[in-house]
């Protein structure tokens, strides 16, 4: 979410920018041009980019048409596109858990909306004084030869004339306001508020304090405020010399109701004596006329903004998939369960169980597991339901509950399905079902353990063909009998204390080296990658001291900590017994970002 607000809000903060060199070109035209380029940029604030690539994606476009790879274009795509930012999972979930980024998110969207609201009840108490003046106000004639679009109001106090409401907009003027005013001055004011009134002004003025009041924090915003009040009245001022208004008396009528009158509290109150006032009075006593748009001008504003609205939707249409309906009957269904149940089971992980993993076809019984392991089985070990994959899964993001809390999960399919696809797609359907859980991966260049041969040559031999059994899950073998030694199967590694209770022991059965530093990486402090090139499948067994500081490699329970000559660390070992090596290296390692989760409901 926060990476998206911050790519939102660069994005209108060079749209605002582009604003201002168009305005700046246009400050020999008329007010109420620039007045509406200040808007659109107002406006961006409450239109993403991101929304209207979204709204050409739903675009559907024949499923051969070419895509649009262009250089220019490939920079608009990066332009519209969130900012890929670290998250701040990345530095919490080191901690193990000990600093839940949720607090932080919390904590900014706590600030946000302190000032939110301090913002809109500023507004709200502003706004309250105005209609309060509104409710005691009373129909009045006034001596007029212009036409009155909207009722007019005489209000007590000492407010300013000025246009209240949106819907149905009302004039209100102070009492006796006639007698302060000669009659050419109180037609240059009314024509001046009736000005508001067909601009629409009280309404722009409304959608450009919604934006503050968003976006309270960004001073952008109020500054385009100030640009926006200040166009206005010139606009207004433009147009009431334009219709004959003499300059000086137009001039004096605004100068006598500053003096006798308070200004406006609200915006969106369109009133007479907003803006720098010096300069207006400069400008309608010098009455220069603003040119009006020629037709380059005219033809420069309109191409920026159709590029600034048809652009996006544009790349949105170039970047959907083919015609939903087409890419619906193309694609498989998405494998679900016939019948899951799925409940809370808190305190079972001092109960002794058999497993994860169900050996009846078609059926998947986790009676303790966390959310964490259940999305490990699900994206990472089990991910493409096809093949085992032993590498761990490196996961971020997410409250500190998906590690801590149990759940008991029994999962049934409608037939017998095997156990790759059981706890791999479609216990991601189930998961993203129930926990509402929303994900994405990430690629990143990031510190790993190259696994090369050593100096002295590898000293395991590979196996013969066919020398171990490949595991199938859907149909395990049946248990040895008493006596018979265990099935030699095939990409299998086992940790287990030596005899002696100060060293640990890994056996491998029939892996290949690649499956070798996959199991290795939940070893040792970073990815193990396969760089030997070694083709075959080993078996061996490799005995060394553990690390207490190296995650996954467990103590001995027999021993709280091994003697410091107990026997060669992991990494010593792998060298002189097996004949490969760990080096510190770069690479790119996958990872799997929790957007949004949420606890289930329990069935």
């Amino acid at each position: 979410m926060i990476p998206e607000i911050v790519a939102h809000l660069w994005q209108s903060t060079l749209f605002a920018g582009a604003a201002w060199l168009i305005a700046l070109s246009l400050r020999t035209n008329r007010a109420q041009v620039r007045y509406w380029v200040w808007f659109a940029a107002s406006a961006k604030f409450l239109i993403p980019f991101s929304l209207l690539v979204g709204l050409g994606t739903l675009v559907p476009h024949p499923a051969a048409a070419p895509a649009v790879r262009t250089e220019w274009m490939t920079a608009v795509q990066e332009f519209t596109r969130p900012l890929a930012l670290p998250t701040i999972a990345a530095h919490t979930t080191r901690a193990e858990g000990v600093t839940d980024h949720g607090y932080l998110g919390a904590a900014a969207w706590a600030l946000w909306a302190c000032g939110f609201v301090a913002v809109t009840i500023s507004w709200s108490l502003r706004w309250r004084r105005v209609h309060a003046l509104r409710r005691s106000a009373r129909a009045v004639r006034v001596p007029t030869t212009l036409e009155i679009p909207v009722p007019v109001m005489s209000a007590p106090g000492l407010i300013e004339p000025g246009v209240f409401g949106i819907l149905r907009p009302v004039l209100l003027l102070p009492e006796c306001i006639a007698g302060q005013l000669t009659e050419t001055q109180l037609d240059a004011i009314l024509s001046h508020e009736f000005c508001h009134v067909r601009r629409r002004d009280n309404l722009t003025a409304a959608i450009h304090m919604a934006a503050q009041a968003i976006f309270w924090f960004h001073p952008l915003t109020w500054w385009i405020g100030t640009r926006l009040v200040d166009e206005r009245e010139r606009a207004c001022d433009e147009e009431v010399l334009r219709h004959g208004c003499r300059p000086n008396v137009y001039a004096e009528s605004i100068l006598v109701i500053c003096k006798l009158y308070l200004s406006s509290p609200l915006a969106c109150v369109s009133g007479v004596t907003g803006s720098n006032l010096k300069r207006r009075i400069e400008s309608i006593m010098i009455n220069r006329g603003e040119a009006r748009l020629n037709l380059g001008k005219k033809i420069v504003l309109g191409l920026a903004g159709t590029a600034a609205l048809a652009l996006p939707v544009v790349i949105g249409i170039l970047n959907a998939p083919a015609i939903w309906s087409q890419q619906q009957s193309v694609a498989p269904a998405r494998p679900q369960f016939e019948v899951a149940s799925l409940k809370p089971n808190n305190g079972c992980e001092n109960t002794p169980r058999l497993g994860h993993l169900s050996p009846s076809p078609g059926r998947l019984e986790m009676p303790c597991v966390t959310l964490q392991s259940l999305i490990q089985s699900a994206y990472g070990t089990f991910g493409d339901g096809v093949s085992i994959n032993a590498q761990p899964l490196h996961t971020e993001g997410g409250p500190s509950w998906m590690r801590s809390e149990h759940y008991s999960l029994s999962a049934k399919s409608d037939g017998v399905v095997r156990t790759e696809m059981l706890a791999g797609p479609m216990l991601q359907a189930l998961l993203e079902e129930r926990f509402r859980l929303r994900t994405h991966r990430e690629t990143r260049e990031v510190p790993v353990y190259a696994m090369t041969v050593g100096k002295g040559g590898l000293k395991v031999q590979p196996l013969a063909e066919g020398s171990c059994t490949p595991i199938d899950l859907t149909h395990p073998p049946p248990p040895p009998k008493p006596g018979d030694p265990p099935p030699n199967l095939c990409g299998t590694m086992m940790l287990a204390p030596t005899g002696n209770g100060a060293m640990m022991m890994i056996e491998v059965r029939g892996s290949t080296m690649t499956q070798f530093a996959q199991r290795l990486s939940g070893r040792v402090d970073r990815t193990v990658v396969d760089k030997t090139g070694i083709p075959g499948k080993f078996n061996f067994r490799l005995e060394f001291a553990p690390d207490r500081n190296m995650p996954g490699q467990a103590v001995p329970p027999d021993s709280l900590a091994p003697p410091s000559d107990a026997g060669p660390s992991l990494f010593v070992a792998l060298q002189e017994q097996i004949g490969v090596k760990l080096s510190s290296d770069k690479g790119p390692v996958s990872f799997l970002i929790v957007d949004h989760v949420e606890k289930p409901t329990p069935n």
